[in-house]
C-alpha cells in the first residue's frame, strides 16, 4: 500500500512513456478536457395567428332609404346580441360593424371589421352576422364583407362600451 502525497505535484511524465489519451482513459485516468461546443437548439417554430377571414367583397347595394329605415334598427337590435368571445361587449358597441345598407328587395349589405387580423374569432364573426342579420323579418337575404380599412381602434366603441370594460 502506498502513501499519496497531494501537496506535492505530480512529476512530469516521461516523453518516451507518455500514454495515450485513450490508453489513459482505459486506466481510470480521465483525458485532458477537451472544448465541447454543445449542439445547436433549433427554437419551436412560431405559431401563426389564424388568417383572417376570406375577402369576399360584393358590389355595393344600392340602399332604399325606406327599407334601411325600416330594418335598419332591427337589424342593430339582432346584431347586438353577437359578441366578441374575448370582449364582453358585443360587436355593435365595440364599434366592429361600420355600415348596414338594405335595398328595396330586403338584402341587406354589412361592411364589418375585427378587433385585429389575427382575431381567434375571425372566422366565427362573420357567419354569425350574417346568421343573426338573415333572421331578421323582412330580409331576404344578407351579405357580411369584413374590411381591414379603416383600421379598427378604441376610439370607435360607444360610451357605453367603454363605461363597461371600465376606460371611462
Amino acid at each position: 500500500m502506498g502513501i499519496f502525497n497531494f501537496n506535492t505535484p505530480p512529476e512530469p511524465a516521461d516523453p518516451k512513456t507518455a500514454v495515450s489519451p485513450d490508453a489513459a482513459a482505459s486506466d481510470g485516468v480521465p483525458p485532458p478536457a477537451a472544448e465541447m461546443t454543445p449542439p445547436r437548439v433549433e427554437p419551436p417554430p412560431a405559431i401563426p395567428p389564424p388568417p383572417p377571414p376570406a375577402e369576399t367583397t360584393h358590389d355595393p347595394i344600392e340602399p332604399d332609404p325606406l327599407k334601411t329605415l325600416e330594418l335598419k334598427p332591427k337589424l342593430i337590435e339582432a346584431l347586438s346580441t353577437v359578441y366578441d368571445p374575448e370582449i364582453p361587449v358585443n360587436i355593435y358597441e365595440l364599434g366592429l360593424i361600420y355600415d348596414i345598407d338594405v335595398n328595396a328587395d330586403g338584402l341587406v349589405g354589412i361592411r364589418m371589421t375585427l378587433t385585429s387580423p389575427g382575431c381567434p374569432a375571425a372566422q366565427s364573426l362573420p357567419v354569425e352576422v350574417k346568421a343573426k342579420a338573415k333572421a331578421v323579418p323582412g330580409v331576404s337575404d344578407a351579405w357580411v364583407d369584413v374590411v381591414w380599412e379603416p383600421t379598427w381602434e378604441m376610439s370607435k366603441m360607444t360610451e357605453a362600451a367603454k363605461l363597461q370594460l371600465g376606460l371611462l
